[in-house]
């Protein structure tokens, strides 16, 4: 004979222990999938939020050379040369800056914003440097000149800024004879 015929409650008590344990699976299933739906709402309202933020940095891109060009041009009227110059040269150069402050403005609104160098460390992440040069005074590897001003859009990098730094081992040394060898 069978346990079941021997004991008749033992069948009801392995059927309990059965739906127990079924309810608990499908509790768990319900949780993980919960779960899971939560953290896609969360990646899709993060991939919303990224979409919106970055959606204009192609654009801001070409609209930063433009801003170079302006910057190019009022580089090219230095001061002097400003202060000399007839009354219609210096409105046309006025509206120049002012449409230059107008378009920075414009690009800072939409989270485009310079990248600042006034601390003068050379950071790859943020730079790129285009030359070695002598560096006077300041440390080697250091920022000596930004060539082109550089951008972030958001926490993203939008275009690293261009710069020299300055030559390691740049320190000049006497020949112990007094003689040049590298002429």
């Amino acid at each position: 004979m069978s346990d079941e015929a021997n004991n008749p409650e033992a069948a009801p008590v392995d059927e309990v222990d059965a739906l127990r344990a079924e309810v608990a699976d499908m509790r768990d299933r319900l949780l993980r999938a919960l779960a899971d739906a939560e953290n896609t709402r969360r990646r899709a309202e993060r991939e919303k939020q990224d979409a919106s933020q970055y959606a204009v940095t192609k654009f801001a891109r070409d609209m930063l050379q433009i801003g170079d060009n302006f910057a190019r041009a009022l580089a090219a009227a230095p001061p002097a040369l400003r202060d000399a110059a007839d009354p219609q040269l210096k409105a046309v150069l006025d509206g120049v800056e002012a449409t230059e402050r107008q378009l920075l403005a414009s690009l800072e609104r939409h989270g485009v914003k310079p990248i600042d160098t006034a601390d003068g460390k050379f950071d790859p992440n943020l730079h790129q440097a285009i030359a070695e040069v002598p560096g006077g005074d300041k440390p080697p590897g250091s920022i000596v000149d930004v060539v082109q001003a550089g951008y972030t859009i958001g926490e993203r990098l939008l275009r690293p800024a261009m710069v020299t730094v300055a030559r390691r081992g740049d320190t000049p040394t006497a020949p112990a004879n007094g003689i040049d060898t590298k002429a």
